[in-house]
């Protein structure tokens, strides 16, 4: 009876707390600044604020506190306040006991990036993270945002739930406000429902290139397919915010998404041109909506998993400090394998245009050096410090959990389904997970092992020990067995065989400079470096536009010497001709596939 007092005496304390009231407003938006107001409860001698250095979703701590000045602090009386900055992203205020403060400071803003913050002229977007600070240890209070609009704008919308008064918007506790970004300006929003549920597509920048209904008409047999899936749409309305402002990138929240985007990347669904080896789509030139569509479906499909069914160390988020997982294998590379597999299930694409992204994943990952030297799990854990922070070295030594967990989930999902004959899928091993960890509880690497392998009714801890744990190359026979899946052979290249030197160039003023080695190949063995420029081979001098197809002219097991200048200073390096012996990755379906193989495919893609 006790323990239920406190808990009730807890709550209504919670419940009861007054709000931290924010006023946004944007006198000179051509100047990138949006000025911030807080009304914080205080009642002490000294109160603590902060604000966030990262934002969930992104990990790399971003230090958005770097964009903060004229931080000034006053009473109810507007007295000045006088205060010190503590740490970088923390102020101390001397509140002299007062029952409540008022902070007020300007942020600059201009990062189009989905992690990042913008205001210009035309309109605002805005990340909760980079505009607000708190106080220290008020997660759980409420907040309050309003927006007071410049006169050319008309519009504001955000997932947060509108408050009483127009372009105000409230959020239950701290989490939810800076996992909400806000929108500001004139954009065309489509709305349509599913599910009885309202959905709204922002689209900035929309013009004569980006036809808006038809978009929206797409994103909703996205939002259909995965409401099928999971059974439902767990919230009561969701934002798209596409930007199409020339950018790209997309970032993931609970009732809303942020993407980045180009006026060119809703055109048609042709195929773009496949590159060797598999995959394709790097060298497009026509616009392929496919690109577009694909983001959507990845962050969307975020609402699930990662913002819903979580790594248990992804909350509650420590904003000041790393949260680190060895998870996000499962959060983003199964989302990435989910992302394109829904577009084929609801009509979006083609079995050949699904087949190219698997294949693309597949290649992209056999093709990186540095699958043999980091594992999954590690990769997912170092993402503080390798993914958002690559250098000329980066595909030696890591891989992206985004790839090989796209990978892992496709092979997974064979497994599962041929361990059940058919009955069960990976759809199953997630609903199962979220059905139990989802919410605040978050879920162990060991717990979601345990859950795949109750659903596919074997023990499945030997295949996620080599997969997750070890650099061990992965097997894809299961997988296409099961489906009736091959690489498709490379068609016999007649003439001299392709020179693969493992060097990438680039021309730097008429310079041939070298930007990476990979590992492993000719040029990374004969001690050709990094910024090194490439002058002659064999004595004779070689420009920019000669260099590729220079080495043609030897024959595989020649040696040739390479005349380079390092730091200014000339040197000689020998360096043994190779051909390349490419492999391809492209799946395609096996001619002699059986009845049963079909069925699996079709079950599969849903077809």
């Amino acid at each position: 009876m006790r323990t239920l007092f406190l808990s009730l005496v807890f709550s209504i304390s919670v419940f009861a707390q007054a709000p931290v009231r924010y006023t946004m407003k944007f006198p000179a938006p051509h100047t990138h600044y949006v000025d911030v107001t807080a009304e914080i409860p205080a009642g002490k001698p000294s109160v603590d604020l902060y604000m966030a250095v990262w934002t969930p979703g992104s990990y790399l701590v971003r230090e958005y506190a770097r964009n903060v000045e004229d931080f000034r602090a006053k009473d109810a009386k507007g007295n000045e306040l006088t205060w010190v900055k503590t740490r970088k992203n923390r102020w101390k205020v001397d509140a002299k006991g007062a029952a409540s403060i008022t902070v007020s400071y300007k942020v600059y803003a201009h990062e189009m990036s989905v992690q990042g913050n913008w205001v210009d002229a035309g309109f605002a977007m805005m990340n909760g993270a980079a505009n607000f600070v708190t106080l220290v240890g008020a997660d759980k209070r409420p907040y309050e945002v309003k927006l007071e609009l410049p006169e050319a704008w008309k519009k504001s919308i955000s997932g947060m739930k509108e408050g009483p008064v127009p372009n105000s918007y409230q959020a239950v506790d701290w989490d939810q406000l800076l996992d909400s970004p806000i929108y500001a300006g004139n954009a065309p929003i489509h709305e349509f429902e599913v599910q009885g549920k309202k959905h709204y597509l922002v689209n900035e920048g929309e013009g004569p290139m980006w036809d808006g209904p038809a978009s929206a008409r797409d994103v909703a047999k996205i939002v259909s397919e995965y409401s099928r899936q999971w059974g439902g749409l767990p919230y009561d309305k969701y934002v798209f915010f596409n930007m199409i402002t020339e950018s790209g990138g997309g970032l993931e929240h609970k009732n809303s998404t942020w993407m980045g985007t180009s006026r060119w990347a809703y055109g048609n669904t042709q195929d773009p041109p496949e590159t060797p080896g598999g995959g394709g789509g790097a060298g497009a030139r026509r616009p392929n909506r496919l690109g577009w569509l694909g983001l959507v479906s990845h962050e969307y499909y975020h609402l699930w998993n990662v913002k819903r069914l979580r790594p248990v160390e992804l909350g509650p988020f420590d904003y000041e400090n790393e949260d680190y997982t060895r998870s996000l294998w499962l959060a983003e590379g199964v989302t990435s394998y989910y992302g394109p597999l829904a577009l084929r299930r609801s009509g979006l694409s083609t079995q050949v245009q699904f087949l190219r992204a698997i294949s693309g994943a597949v290649g992209q990952l056999q093709s990186t050096p540095g699958r043999l030297v980091t594992s999954a799990e590690s990769a997912s854990y170092n993402a503080w410090i390798q993914l958002y922070r690559p250098n000329e070295n980066t595909q030696n030594t890591a891989i992206s959990y985004y790839t090989k967990g796209e990978v892992i989930g496709f092979i997974l999902d064979a497994k599962v389904r041929k361990a059940t004959n058919g009955a069960r899928s990976l759809d199953d091993v997630l609903k199962l997970a979220y059905e139990r960890y989802s919410g605040p509880k978050g879920y162990t690497p060991e717990q979601f092992r345990a859950v795949a392998s109750e659903v596919a009714g074997v023990d499945l801890s030997s295949f996620f020990k080599n997969a997750l744990e070890t650099t061990e190359e992965l097997d894809y026979t299961e997988a296409l067995d099961w489906y009736g899946l091959r690489f498709r052979p490379l068609p016999t290249r007649g003439g001299a065989p392709r020179i693969l030197t493992g060097a990438t160039t680039a021309t730097t003023s008429g310079r041939i400079v070298v930007t990476r080695l990979q590992r492993g190949t000719a040029a990374y063995d004969c001690g050709l470096n990094v910024d090194d420029e490439i002058l002659a081979v064999n004595g004779y001098r070689v420009r920019a536009e000669q260099w590729p197809t220079r080495l043609d002219n030897y024959k595989p097991g020649e040696t040739v010497e390479l005349l380079v200048a390092r730091r200014d200073q000339l040197m000689t390096l020998k360096m043994p001709i190779v051909a390349d012996q490419p492999k391809s990755w492209a799946l395609e379906v096996k001619s002699d596939a059986t009845d049963e193989q079909k069925a699996h495919l079709k079950s599969w893609l849903m077809q």
